[in-house]
């Protein structure tokens, strides 16, 4: 047996990681990575820690497609234990605050010391430097320092509240797109660095856009007033007459005239879109027409043509609108409908592994492949340096 699940398929299969237990950021990373085909394995702590947001496992989907393993990262065994697994690991990630992985005895030039070619991912709220670098946060915080949520329109005109997607789903994706690049490079060179990945910093960098619209004077640096805010006729929701909503992004001239031909508006005087002068006016009347109808009369009238035009839909929605279901974007595994893996690839195509490991279900199975003798396990599980889930139908023992 030399892997704790059954084969990973993708692109990544064969490739070693470990994820040192977090929520957010590093939660979705370790997902990612599994279902590409990693074989990554998820260190947790013997015991469950405050994850702000109690879960069930078998619903906790983040956790999909890898092992669990749980260790005493607080004893010198539970990091030896560690400390061997990373001689056969390709890459690293964490996401504690700065300077927990050292205080805990896994630093990175100790964890290198055993594999110089291992790629070592922190993932943060702040970074690894600066002043608030040990100050704690969620992604409202690191968004409104890197000026994302400054930009962003909620109630009343004062900042949103976004769902966690900006901030915990892109950091994840830079952690993720910096251990890529790592792992190719150390490919080359055979030695591994460190990836300093900060939601705050990634956050910024998701602006790049409207950074380069600000310096040119081409954006207004107040929420509500811009093309992309919400502000333009053109790129907003509307409300429709069963109290549902349309998105419109009719942003290019021929969209927005087939949008306006479709709402028997063309001859309205609904021209000079781009003047924000005459914004007011273009959403009051688009609000009346489109509040005249339904959200399946629009549907009816708009899907399938240039108009740009989109139900808002909810969750339980999403899943079965035709489109999701002809592509696959969800799928019902284990008996739980969900996202699919993503992105797509024709060769070597990426899939839900296994699912969501509960804390310590895989740990026996874990050591065993990565090379631990049975003695050394259960003597490990004797003195509670690691430990079994109870719930696992992992009991064999060597």
């Amino acid at each position: 047996m030399n892997s704790a699940l059954p084969p990973a398929e993708g692109p990544l299969a064969g490739f070693k990681i470990l994820e040192i237990a977090g929520v957010g950021p590093t939660q979705f990373a370790g997902m990612l990575l599994a279902d590409m085909g990693a074989e990554v394995i998820r260190v947790d702590r013997l015991h469950a820690a405050d994850l702000g947001i109690p879960i069930p496992a078998r619903f906790n989907l983040m956790n999909r497609s890898r092992a669990s393993m749980a260790v005493d990262l607080k004893s010198d065994e539970g990091i030896e234990v560690v400390l061997r697994l990373c001689e056969g690991a390709d890459a690293l990630f964490e996401g504690f605050r700065p300077g927990v992985m050292e205080r805990l005895g896994l630093a990175p030039d100790i964890c290198m010391d055993r594999n110089p070619r291992l790629v070592y991912g922190r993932m943060t709220g702040w970074g690894q430097s600066g002043p608030l670098a040990q100050a704690a946060g969620h992604d409202p915080n690191y968004l409104a320092v890197a000026g994302v949520l400054g930009a962003l329109e909620g109630p009343d005109h004062g900042p949103a509240t976004p769902l966690n997607l900006i901030g915990d789903g892109g950091g994840a994706l830079y952690l993720v797109m910096g251990l890529l690049a790592a792992l190719l490079e150390t490919s080359r060179s055979g030695r591994g660095q460190v990836i300093d990945a900060a939601i705050s910093d990634s956050s910024a960098s998701l602006m790049t856009l409207y950074y380069g619209l600000l310096a040119a004077g081409l954006w207004k640096d107040r929420r509500g007033a811009n093309l992309f805010d919400g502000a333009a006729p053109f790129l907003r929701s509307y409300r429709t007459r069963d109290d549902e909503y349309i998105v419109v992004a009719a942003l290019e001239d021929r969209f927005y005239a087939e949008f306006l031909g479709e709402l028997d508006l063309a001859d309205d005087g609904l021209e000079g879109r781009m003047d924000p002068a005459r914004w007011p006016r273009i959403s009051a009347r688009l609000e009346e027409v489109i509040g005249s109808k339904t959200r399946a009369e629009w549907v009816e009238i708009m899907e399938g043509t240039d108009a740009c035009v989109s139900p808002v839909l909810s969750l339980g929605e999403a899943l079965d609108h035709p489109h999701n279901r002809a592509r696959g974007t969800f799928t019902n595994f284990d008996g739980i409908p969900q996202p699919a893996t993503a992105p797509r690839f024709d060769r070597t195509p990426g899939a839900i592994g296994s699912p969501p490991a509960a804390p310590g279900e895989n740990t026996r199975s874990v050591l065993r492949a990565w090379g631990f003798e049975g003695d050394t396990i259960e003597d490990l599980e004797a003195r509670g340096i690691v430990a079994q889930s109870p719930a696992s139908s992992d009991t064999h023992k060597d």
